[in-house]
């Protein structure tokens, strides 16, 4: 399993990283995934909610946007895509 993430700010990739898993990705674990991620990307995790798990099941991605988070996010979105 492979999750490109992305942060954008203006249009553009201000810092981006290739997350991968020796397993396949299973759902129930995608908050784990989410919570390392961001780590990594050194940003606070935002909220999960099903409607994202929904976007990222049905069309291999989703969007974080600054309201999805409970502390500061200085940048326009957080992008998650499934590259397999």
């Amino acid at each position: 399993m492979k999750i490109w993430a992305k942060l954008m700010l203006d249009g553009k990739i201000k810092k981006q990283i290739v997350y991968e898993k020796d397993e396949k990705l299973t759902y129930s674990h995608f908050f784990d995934y989410l919570v390392d991620i961001c780590a990594k990307l050194d940003i606070p995790t935002p909220v999960l909610l099903k409607t994202h798990l929904f976007d990222y099941a049905k069309f291999n991605h989703v969007k974080f946007s600054p309201r999805d988070f409970v502390e500061s996010f200085p940048y326009d979105s957080l992008f998650l895509e499934n590259i397999y």
